[in-house]
């Protein structure tokens, strides 16, 4: 049974990622601090799966713990990135945070798998390196573009630090940039939970559905979009996670082309605000509380994606619809509901 590595792995789309690699036989150990998720994820991911995954706190960006725990675990044969601070509102205002963190942890483990012999590895990225496209939809040849924010220039700067590595090196990599990963596991086990004030729409439209939340800000309808609201492609984390599988065993059976690999994940279809909205009431018959706010700085008007290439080459398709991504999101709103409530 071949052992993987899971970097944040009890986070939003980490511990969906850990459900699938486990439902594929695969043997996973996850390393997170916990600053963004919870230790009774574990328990969540062994209910469903019916295994609980090894588990090491610790922070990523300590390169002495790093190299210790790849030292004692080089029989991995993979690792899936996802350790990172993600937020872009707060990357504007603790930079310095975010350089410090998604930086040094993916340089302290590709320090660690020169050293102990681990050759593969799938990280983690994001649309947001391409910025406000000069096209649409955005295929993986696209420009990148200056950053809007300091979260986004991070995965900038590490799909660089991982192109000169992999030249370097006999490592091998693919960075997977998603798009808008929203939705839950079908069980309602695991999900989006978000510490504090959610920084995405989703987890606010579900909190505000429920009486967390009082009202739902909508940031701009004066965007050229066909409702003045911005535009985004909105994925399945279930069809994310299985897309890191599919990755992992690409690169396991040697099928890798280049050293550094790049694969757009979206669903190739642009939903604004609204139409989430609408989307939500219509599929959980809940009417939304949402008045229109300035916009937002650092968001972007549109984008989605061109998905042939990761269709065609990774063979893999994002296979769920916006009304499964709401009705998802909801059941999940609601077990969490429950749960604090009994």
């Amino acid at each position: 049974m071949k052992k993987i590595l899971v970097t944040g792995g009890t986070g939003f789309i980490g511990s969906h990622t850990v459900v699938e690699l486990q439902q594929h036989g695969y043997e996973v150990v996850i390393v997170d601090n916990l600053s963004n998720s919870t230790i009774d994820v574990l328990d969540n991911i062994a209910k469903i799966t019916g295994i609980m995954p090894a588990f090491e706190q610790f922070d990523l960006a300590d390169a002495a713990l790093t190299a210790d725990f790849l030292k004692r675990n080089s029989d991995i044969s993979g690792i899936i990135h996802f350790a990172a601070f993600k937020a872009v509102g707060e990357s504007m205002e603790k930079p310095l945070n975010y350089y410090r963190n998604n930086l040094q942890s993916l340089i302290n483990l590709l320090e660690g798998m020169k050293t102990n012999g681990i050759s593969n590895m799938v990280f983690s990225s994001s649309c947001t390196v391409y910025g406000q496209p000069d096209e649409l939809p955005v295929t993986e040849q696209a420009p990148i573009k200056q950053a809007w924010s300091s979260y986004g220039n991070t995965k900038q700067m590490c799909e660089e630090i991982l192109r000169f590595t992999t030249l370097a090196h006999p490592i091998h990599a693919i960075a997977l940039r998603y798009f808008n990963p929203i939705g839950a596991h079908e069980t309602a086990l695991i999900g989006e939970l978000p510490l504090g004030v959610p920084n995405n729409l989703v987890p606010f439209i579900t909190q505000t559905a429920i009486g967390k939340r009082g009202c739902l800000s909508v940031f701009g309808d004066d965007y050229k979009t066909p409702d003045g609201t911005a535009i985004r492609d909105y994925i399945h984390v279930v069809d994310i996670a299985k897309a890191h599988v599919v990755a992992v065993e690409r690169m396991l059976n040697g099928k890798s082309k280049l050293d550094l690999e790049i694969f757009n994940l979206g669903t190739g279809t642009g939903f604004s605000v609204l139409d989430v909205i609408n989307a939500f009431e219509r599929v959980t018959g809940e009417k939304l509380n949402y008045k229109i706010v300035p916009r937002r700085p650092g968001d972007i008007e549109m984008v989605w994606a061109d998905t042939r290439f990761a269709n065609e080459e990774l063979g893999w398709k994002a296979e769920k619809n916006i009304d499964d991504m709401m009705l998802s999101a909801w059941k999940w709103e609601k077990a969490l509901a429950e749960k604090q409530s009994s």
